[in-house]
């Protein structure tokens, strides 16, 4: 997922991904927890990709404020 297509995504579309990112995070907490992990990686991708939505949430909402 790039910034690109997040832009184009209207906030209500970025709040349900985010909160689909989140329940696969705390997922991949629990499986850290256990060691039923498998790909480690997935969880900085996560982190990532919730930081990226919540910045083009916060994005969004300065220019709509703004105009």
């Amino acid at each position: 997922m790039n910034a690109k297509e997040l832009h184009d995504k209207t906030p209500d579309q970025l709040r349900d991904e985010l909160v689909s990112l989140k329940k696969e995070a705390f997922n991949l907490r629990f499986q850290q927890a256990t060691g039923q992990m498998e790909n480690t990686s997935r969880m900085k991708i996560v982190r990532r990709d919730v930081a990226r939505i919540k910045t083009v949430l916060n994005q969004k909402a300065a220019n709509a404020a703004a105009e």
